[in-house]
């Protein structure tokens, strides 16, 4: 049986990432990493690809073991090739011309349309980029399979049918899976590991349940370390009075007795290690008010794509106060374009023609790529520039939402993902809007950003429109729903019925 064990592993990078980390990882497994961005999941992944060695402990698998690793980042040597030929070239030389047979097989498992073949991976949207992926890994026929965040850029339904190929694809090869997506999580694993700088926790159970008990086993842990401290401090007590005995009395014996009790109180301090806490979500959302009941219209509206073929027609929409308003519709409906166009007629002191602006709105915009940021510009001169808070508060707003200063002065495209989707939060928070026009803000968010982003959004009864594949974040925000869905917009009870329509 193929298997990997891990024997108090542990790596360390300036701060420890994780360490004393020991289980086994066999067949049948699928097992959920856990943990905020920058603490150590793709690292671990590597480890577990051989790409990368541990600071300590040690890895042992399987003799001829086969592990593939799908990192979250196409390879730049594989953008020009074919979606076949991607494929293709995950084959050993002298597989190629006889086993051409199996490149068809899984894009055939994948449900690839034969369009998209030889299309260049650069020509193919992100979900099928992450797609040729996966799917150039699985080729190989591996023993075990690691993904790194499979769900970014997939639409609703690529993310469904990536469930459903986990769940039953009927193979016993173990899979570990880094993600932040909740929902996808519970769907796909039934083991989850919560990684952590000290002592990570792992259930047998998928997410939701797991961190049920992480809960509980943090609880648990909070209260033996006060039980610890209390104990702690009435020896050292005991200890104090004996020594005053001592000192009194002329006792050596309670010299003696008060030295072993400080002992003892030492070494239960030493052992009471602080319960590991979560960093919160370092997103925080402002907002202005406004006495415009209606912040915006639109009737009569075509929403058309750049090169002007209509994709569907608003007839009429009105955004009140309040309303928290999700788009859904299959990849390619509109629903980007339907963003795009709202936030250009909000931009322009005329409108457009079929949508009407309340003077007082003030807009806070998110795109999925956070294209709104300056690229070139650092974190810091982009704060500084767009909100003139000086340079010291500049410095300060940034570290509050975990940018170190050698982060703040690098230029915003070498930053990675999740740390520009932070950025772009933070200035959303500091232009203090009263309307939020979002399109996928959770893309790249962990699982901290997301549950602080929709604790801020319901605390401020923020008024919006937002397009997001995250179902646990459409449900716990949305109170209404539009459906874009042959070449119409119309409005629905609950996300249920795009859901199923999808699945089916």
């Amino acid at each position: 049986m193929s298997s990997l064990s891990l024997r108090n592993v542990g790596v360390i990078a300036h701060t420890p990432l994780f360490q004393n980390l020991t289980l086994v990882i066999g067949a049948g497994d699928r097992l959920g990493l856990v943990a905020g961005n920058g603490a150590g999941k793709s690292t671990l992944l590597k480890c577990l690809a051989g790409l990368a060695e541990p600071t300590h402990g040690d890895i042992v698998c399987s003799r001829g073991l086969r592990v593939a690793l799908v990192e979250q980042d196409v390879p730049e040597n594989l953008l020009d090739l074919s979606l076949h030929d991607v494929l293709l070239t995950a084959l050993s030389a002298d597989e190629r011309e006889s086993q051409q047979w199996r490149v068809d097989m899984v894009l055939d498992e994948f449900e690839t349309p034969v369009d998209l073949h030889h299309l260049p991976l650069r020509a193919l949207s992100g979900g099928w980029q992450r797609f040729a992926l996966i799917a150039r890994a699985w080729i190989t026929e591996p023993d075990m399979l690691l993904l790194d965040e499979p769900t970014n850029h997939l639409d609703l339904e690529k993310l469904f049918k990536l469930e459903s190929w986990i769940r039953n694809a009927g193979y016993t090869v173990p899979i570990v899976v880094a993600s932040h997506d909740r929902d996808f999580l519970d769907a796909c694993t039934t083991r989850t590991l919560f990684l952590r700088p000290e002592e990570s926790v792992s259930f047998a159970h998928p997410y939701r349940r797991a961190r049920v008990l992480l809960d509980a086993h943090d609880s648990a842990a909070q209260t033996r370390r006060e039980k610890t401290l209390r104990e702690v401090k009435r020896l050292r007590q005991s200890a104090s009075e004996l020594r005053n005995v001592g000192i009194n009395s002329g006792s050596d014996a309670a010299q003696v007795k008060s030295a072993q009790i400080r002992r003892r109180a030492d070494a239960l301090e030493q052992g009471a290690r602080a319960v590991h806490k979560e960093r919160p979500g370092e997103i925080r959302l402002s907002h202005r008010g406004t006495h415009a009941r209606v912040l915006v219209a639109l009737e009569n509206v075509t929403v058309q794509t750049p090169d002007g073929r209509k994709l569907f027609a608003v007839t009429k929409l009105e955004v009140a106060q309040g309303d928290r308003i999700v788009v859904l519709g299959r990849n390619g409906a509109g629903k980007s374009q339907l963003v795009r166009l709202l936030h250009h007629a909000m931009l322009a002191p005329e409108g457009r023609d079929g949508i009407r602006v309340s003077p007082s709105l003030a807009l806070g915009y998110v795109d999925q790529d956070m294209g709104q940021l300056p690229q070139n510009s650092t974190a810091h001169d982009f704060i500084l520039s767009r909100f003139r808070l000086g340079d010291q508060r500049s410095r300060a707003v940034l570290a509050e939402a975990g940018f170190s200063i050698e982060k703040q002065g690098l230029p915003i495209a070498k930053l990675s993902p999740g740390q520009r989707a932070r950025l772009g939060l933070l200035a959303l928070r500091l232009s203090e809007p009263n309307f939020y026009l979002m399109d996928e803000p959770t893309n790249h968010v962990d699982i901290p950003g997301r549950e602080q982003l929709e604790a801020e959004i319901l605390e401020a009864g923020a008024t919006c429109i937002v397009v997001s594949h995250d179902r646990s974040f459409v449900t716990t925000i949305g109170t209404r729903f539009l459906l874009i869905d042959k070449g119409r917009m119309r409005e629905i009870d609950g996300p249920e019925e795009f859901y199923e329509s999808v699945v089916g």
